[in-house]
């Protein structure tokens, strides 16, 4: 059993090689608790990103402390220690264990208890109270496993968690007044921040209210006043226009007509289709304008403000100068005087939106006990936040347990990946193409960000696009077996994700890199090869070219023929001419014979075991300095810099080797067993034999003439 106190001696790591470099083993619980102590400069990765890896997302997040999206080595050790200082034995840490026996819970320490009681509470609650272990997916929902609970330790309520119907009226009317705080639930709610900022209004807009009515000369209407003074509001500006145009008509009796609007802006408004609320009709004077005229109040009124003044007769007129049909200039000055007290106090009066509650239920909410009631319920929900944290505790736990030993075999030391026991967390899948499978698939974000890192690796990388119905990804595959002779933008494969599913996927980039030696050996032949067969092309196409225009000059000229006088005939053949010719022609030929026949020569004089070493040293001095090159290349080849690309500080020359990397890249081949092979090919094409013939006969020449 790993302890988990503190040793003072040195812990004795062990070690081994892969990859070109030593990694540690991670394999007991007193190797995690240690972890602390062994130098970063010999962990593998120092950092990895929280998504774009094969790995559990929650877990990442719950051991990504600081929540910038990466993992670092601080934080793997304090996922360790938390964890182990939970747990009996640190061993199941390291071991791994799809679920989390309730037996394997430390219950000595507080925390421990704490803990497996919060374990026992989930198991309940889902109906498994017998049950001795916790899943993860047990605690996949721990919001859920809250969300049931009418106190749930977040400091929140929502008003359907009062039983209280009073209460939970004025939770709403909280919530609707000043806003809500969001309950674990999702559900909006009340917290005491909330409740205190509402009663703190409302004692505020209490005090300023009863500020008016200890005042006779600002209520004057009592309750009614704040109605009235909106009334009074909502039509004063048109009112005052109204009597300052008849002051104006008494001043000159000629302003009365043009002041009521002519017959023109009349006719204007003919053509349009009007209603009471139509602005250019509210444009028009309340009433007809005459000098000295009082306000009528009845069917005089512009229709536009019927309404408003309806309710302004009905409001202030009525309440203070009894029910009349016109108001004179002296009683419009005699009515705002009367407010005018009250239009100084209203403009002192608080901002807030709980106005709209009435100052009667703001009275009925102050009188009672309701903030004092309200305010211990949320201190009770607060109390249990320990409680119920330990139930997000339970499900960090259960996580680390299952997750965390393979996440440090990852990270630590890649000891999956070397080992090949299973796919490690940075491979994404599988790419069938080209009749290789390629097992070293990483998924990036941007193709062109993440080659310009990745081609330091050394290693042949394709880039492709997968398509699987509208869902798209970008996967970067490693060929490090085969050749890349049919490698090509806008081929298509398959590609399997770890799930199994199949993509259909396109080639968009290729990073060219040696992929074998044997690829390096016969390249200087292709080469060769290439060249030849586009020179052979391309004097085809010229002479093709040249026999075309011959044909049609031809044509051109014999048509010609028949208009123009009969040429000289042309001079005989000057064999002389082309004496020289022939006899350049004869000693290129001779010299080329003379050349075959030395070489062959000189073959013939050696040992018939020396000629096959000659043939290895022709072989080797034209394939050897690619194969040399394309060695030195494979050497080199590294997987950090394609992890780097994608957000990974890999910490060590992590080497891609010969032998590793032939793994790594699967090739076709027959199932063991096999049998009834027809190795005829009925669709082969036919082989001529002259061409064999005939060297063979010339061979026998050259041997016949140095011989004689």
């Amino acid at each position: 059993m790993a302890t988990k106190s503190k040793k003072s001696h040195k812990h004795e790591w062990r070690f081994f090689r892969a990859g070109g470099f030593d990694q540690v083993r991670i394999e007991t619980g007193a190797d995690l608790l240690a972890l602390d102590q062994l130098d970063q400069k010999l962990w593998v990765a120092l950092s990895c990103p929280t998504r774009g890896i094969e790995f559990d997302e929650h877990t990442l997040d719950l051991i990504d402390t600081d929540h910038d999206s990466h993992v670092r080595a601080p934080e793997i050790i304090a996922a360790v220690n938390w964890a182990a200082a939970l747990l009996k034995d640190a061993d199941l840490l390291a071991k791994g264990a799809a679920a989390l026996p309730l037996a394997a819970i430390d219950d000595s320490s507080e925390d421990g208890r704490r803990l497996l009681a919060a374990a026992r509470h989930i198991l309940s609650s889902l109906g498994r109270s017998d049950a001795d272990a916790v899943r993860a997916e047990d605690t996949r929902d721990t919001n859920r496993l809250m969300a049931g609970l009418k106190l749930n330790g977040d400091g929140v309520i929502v008003p359907a968690a009062l039983e209280d119907a009073a209460l939970q009226q004025l939770a709403q009317e909280i919530i609707a007044c000043v806003g809500a705080a969001t309950d674990r639930s999702g559900e909006p709610g009340i917290s005491a921040e909330l409740v205190a900022n509402f009663f703190a209004q409302a004692h505020e807009f209490a005090a300023w209210w009863e500020q008016g009515e200890r005042d006779s000369a600002l209520l004057v209407l009592g309750a009614g006043t704040l109605e009235a003074v909106d009334s009074l509001r909502a039509v004063k500006a048109k009112v005052e226009d109204y009597f300052v145009r008849c002051r104006m008509a008494t001043y000159d009796p000629r302003a009365a007509v043009p002041l009521s609007r002519s017959v023109e802006d009349y006719q204007l408004l003919a053509d349009k289709e009007l209603s009471a609320a139509a602005a250019d009709l509210a444009a028009f004077p309340l009433a007809i304008v005459a000098a000295g005229r009082p306000l009528p109040l009845g069917d005089e009124v512009n229709p536009a403000w019927a309404v408003p003044m309806r309710a302004f007769h009905d409001r202030v007129i009525v309440p203070l100068l009894g029910a009349r049909s016109e108001l004179t200039d002296a009683d419009w000055l005699l009515l705002t005087s009367r407010f005018a007290a009250l239009e100084s106090w209203l403009e002192d009066k608080p901002a807030m939106s709980l106005e709209s509650l009435g100052m009667a239920r703001l009275r009925a909410i102050l009188a009672g006990d309701d903030e004092a009631a309200l305010l211990a319920l949320i201190a009770q929900d607060a109390a249990l936040a320990d409680e119920l944290a330990a139930i997000a505790s339970v499900d960090r736990l259960v996580h680390y347990v299952r997750d965390l030993a393979i996440l440090i075999n990852n990270f630590v030391s890649f000891r999956n990946f070397y080992t090949g026991e299973e796919q490690v967390v940075f491979q994404a899948g599988t790419l069938y193409l080209d009749g290789r499978s390629c097992e070293l698939c990483v998924v990036v974000d941007d193709v062109a960000r993440h080659a310009t890192l990745a081609n330091l690796s050394r290693v042949c990388l394709v880039y492709c696009e997968c398509m699987r119905g509208a869902e798209k990804k970008l996967v970067a595959a490693a060929f490090t077996a085969g050749d890349s002779d049919q490698l090509m933008v806008g081929r298509n494969g398959v590609f399997y994700d770890r799930k199994g599913r199949d993509w259909n996927a396109t080639i968009v980039r290729i990073l060219e890199h040696p992929i074998s030696i044997r690829q390096a050996f016969w390249e200087p032949y292709k080469r060769a090869g290439k060249m030849i067969s586009e020179q052979l092309q391309k004097f085809a196409a010229a002479r093709s070219q040249a026999a075309e225009a011959k044909l049609v000059t031809t044509a051109l000229e014999s048509g010609k023929k028949s208009s123009e006088p009969a040429k000289a005939p042309a001079p005989p053949f000057d064999v002389a001419k082309f004496a020289g010719v022939f006899a350049a022609i004869g000693l290129a030929v001779g010299a080329l014979g003379t050349a075959v026949a030395s070489v062959i020569t000189g073959l013939l004089n050696l040992h018939w075991w020396q000629m096959p070493l000659v043939a290895i040293g022709a072989l080797l001095a034209v394939s050897g300095p690619a194969m040399l090159i394309a060695w030195f290349k494979l050497k080199q080849r590294n997987l950090g810099p394609i992890l780097d690309a994608n957000g990974w500080a890999v910490n060590a020359r992590a080497r891609i080797n010969i032998p590793f990397g032939t793994s790594l890249t699967g090739l076709a081949k027959l199932p063991e067993g096999t049998s009834a092979l027809q190795l005829v090919d009925p669709f082969a094409e036919k082989q001529r034999r002259w061409p064999y013939y005939l060297g063979v006969l010339v061979l026998l020449l050259l041997v016949w003439k140095w011989w004689k």
